[in-house]
């Protein structure tokens, strides 16, 4: 059997995309906080005192990774787990002052990061990509939704 060209397999391209963006994260972003990390403080940004389930779905992040997450910005200082005001059986996350402090710092960072790994592609073109790679990343999240 021929081999085939792995050019025209999307896995095969989104898995050197997804090198090609840990590589320029480390670079130019940070070495301490990773990609998942970074949206889960900016979701905490943008709605804070939010649970750790509603958080994963904001996030798209499943169950046992968004724990680990925020288990890991919890050890760093970075979001703590509160007692929720309107219900006291379950808690919620919010970023603390330093937490907040290092996504402000990212934000920047991220935006120069984006603007490095979108270079190769001109305006229209990188609104394309990203318009295509949330319509496949939606209909392969409702595929895993439905088992």
């Amino acid at each position: 059997m021929a081999a085939v060209d792995l050019n025209t397999h999307p896995g095969h391209l989104a898995r050197r995309l997804q090198q090609a963006h840990t590589l320029l994260w480390s670079t130019l972003v940070s070495e301490e906080t990773t990609s998942p990390q970074f949206a889960v403080l900016n979701a905490l940004a943008e709605k804070p005192d939010i649970d750790q389930r509603t958080l994963g779905e904001e996030v798209r992040l499943d169950r046992s990774t968004v724990a680990d997450v925020v288990a890991r910005l919890a050890r760093r200082g970075l979001v703590e787990r509160v007692r929720d005001p309107l219900d006291g059986r379950r808690n919620v996350l919010r970023a603390t002052a330093e937490g907040a402090r290092v996504h402000r710092r990212l934000v920047a960072r991220t935006e120069a990061m984006n603007r490095v790994f979108l270079a190769p592609l001109d305006e229209h073109e990188r609104e394309t990509l990203l318009r295509l790679i949330g319509r496949v990343a939606e209909a392969a999240e409702k595929i895993r939704d439905q088992r």
